[in-house]
Order: structure tokens, then sequence, then C-alpha cells
């Protein structure tokens, strides 16, 4: 799985506020994975703030997700758009700690989670138990 942080360090943009530049250097330190990085069908469980979701990589930019009682209760396909701050800011088809998901559901319209406290990876040999690979740490 590609984890961040990157091998070449943060270099702050010029353009860019100074807030805006801490958020992310902070989220190459938090670490994430960069959805296009995942083979399609990769499968990872990510634990939001309120939420256990379970998405499948279909590629481009497509996930199956599934696991909030009342966004999608059952597996729905949805265009992942990336992960935020709050702000208007994405990191695009990325899916970072203490950042939020950002999907366009196809009933519900856009959809910000709350932030990202743990990802794993699902284990194809499991028949549905979590590991946490090395190259991919978890949140104690």
């Amino acid at each position: 799985m590609n984890m961040f942080p990157q091998a070449e360090p943060f270099q702050p943009h010029p353009n860019f506020d100074d807030a805006i530049n801490r958020a992310i250097c902070q989220s190459e330190i938090e670490g994430g994975v960069a959805l296009d990085a995942l083979p399609v069908g990769s499968v990872l469980n990510v634990q939001t703030a309120n939420t256990l979701y379970r998405l499948e990589n279909r590629g481009e930019g497509e996930v199956l997700i599934s696991g909030h009682g009342e966004i999608c209760p059952e597996p729905v396909l949805v265009n992942f758009h990336g992960s935020t701050w709050g702000t208007a800011m994405l990191k695009m088809r990325f899916i970072g700690r203490e950042m939020s998901m950002e999907f366009r559901h196809p009933d519900k319209g856009i959809v910000r989670t709350s932030r990202v406290r743990e990802i794993r990876e699902l284990n194809p040999s499991d028949t549905g138990s979590v590991t946490a690979p090395s190259s991919l740490p978890t949140l104690q």
C-alpha cells in the first residue's frame, strides 16, 4: 500500500497561506493512502470519529462504500473526491488521517465524513478480519 509521508520533505508553496502550508505538511506527517496507487479491488476499512466505513477501490476515482447507517448502509458506488481539512481545498483521491473524506453520493450529493482516525487494509486471505500491514501504521 502506498503510504505517505513522501521520500522528499514538504516544501511550502510561496502562494499559499501559512495555515494551508501547515495543513499540507501535517497531512504528510499523519499519513494516508493514495487511492490511485491501490490496485482495483483493494479493500480498506476506514475508521472516522463516528463511523467505520468499508471502501473498495473500483478505479478511476470510483469507490464502493458502505458502513454509515443513513448514507450508505449497503454498498453504493460513489465518486471519491479526496480528503479535506474542512476547507474547499482537497488532496485529490487521497484518504488522510485527521482529514475528512469527501465523495459524491448518487442520491445524497456531496458528503463529508468526520475526521479519519485509522486506515486498515482488509486482508483478502481472511474472511472479513482486518489487518494492519507493516507499511500502514495504525493510530493508538
